[in-house]
């Protein structure tokens, strides 16, 4: 029954997505340069009932916490869905100080080599979660249930799986306890794409840092994985056009394959 609720639930979120992105377009064409801002830190509002392996963190990051209306009630709705949790917006600025004084340097050195935002932000997350646990989603990122509801207590790690059979991992959602040694694995999956980047067959951003190498290390592991509408969706709330409305064509696939990764002096 729960998983019907889910989907009822999850419809529902679209069609109020759906209004909201109707309703954001009249408004910032009539206030252009009206932005909202995510903070940096917001503590859990309601105490936890009990310890659990996962620390109770969200992590998120984007190139700006300054952002369009649809991007900040997405913000909201997963605030409201999550109020056990601490909150934390990471900056651009903020990731590569993170990297370089916590991240191996084999890792940072290889962070250093990426040059579109949303590669470094792959890699930065995989890297946080190991070291530090939690939850991580994309700023597109919407929760489909309560996150305390869909994290049980004694929960290792989760993933979701999405493909019409449900057949690949993606990395917009992620949710670990610290220590994993599937995202150790992953972190050195990643670190060699970089670093054998001319030498893979697709190069592309997805490929380099992206869910490809959650694929590659997860497929036919048996792991803690639910179907994305039961978890957690993409765009909802969101598109390409307000996610970016202050870096136009700033989306990743824009990117040539040869400009994702610097290359070696």
């Amino acid at each position: 029954m729960s998983s019907l609720f889910k989907v009822i639930f999850n419809r529902c979120i679209r069609l109020a997505g759906n209004l909201i992105k109707g309703i954001s377009y009249l408004f910032h064409f009539l206030l252009p340069y009206w932005r909202f801002t995510i903070p940096a830190n917001s503590p859990a509002k309601i105490a936890s009932r009990c310890d659990a392996s996962i620390p109770k963190i969200i992590w998120q990051t984007n190139y700006s916490s300054r952002c369009a209306l649809p991007i900040y009630v997405n913000y909201l709705f997963n605030r409201l869905m999550s109020l056990e949790y601490e909150y934390r917006y990471v900056s651009t600025q903020e990731r590569e100080v993170f990297m370089r004084d916590h991240a191996p340097q084999e890792v940072y050195k290889a962070y250093l080599r990426l040059n579109d935002g949303a590669a470094q932000a792959d890699l930065w997350r995989v890297t946080c979660l190991y070291l530090h646990g939690g939850v991580y989603m994309d700023i597109d990122a919407v929760l489909v249930w309560p996150l305390g509801k869909t994290l049980k207590h004694d929960d290792e790690a989760l993933y979701i799986k999405f493909k019409k059979d449900y057949s690949e991992f993606t990395n917009y959602f992620l949710a670990t306890a610290p220590k994993n040694s599937d995202y150790q694995a992953i972190l050195n999956q990643i670190v060699y794409n970089i670093n054998h980047h001319s030498e893979l067959v697709n190069k592309r951003v997805y490929d380099t840092t992206g869910p490809s190498a959650f694929n590659e290390v997860l497929q036919g592991k048996s792991v803690n994985a639910k179907k994305r509408g039961h978890v957690c969706i993409q765009g909802a709330f969101t598109n390409e056009y307000f996610q970016y409305l202050d870096k136009p064509r700033g989306k990743w696939t824009y990117l040539r394959d040869d400009e994702v990764v610097k290359k070696s002096s």
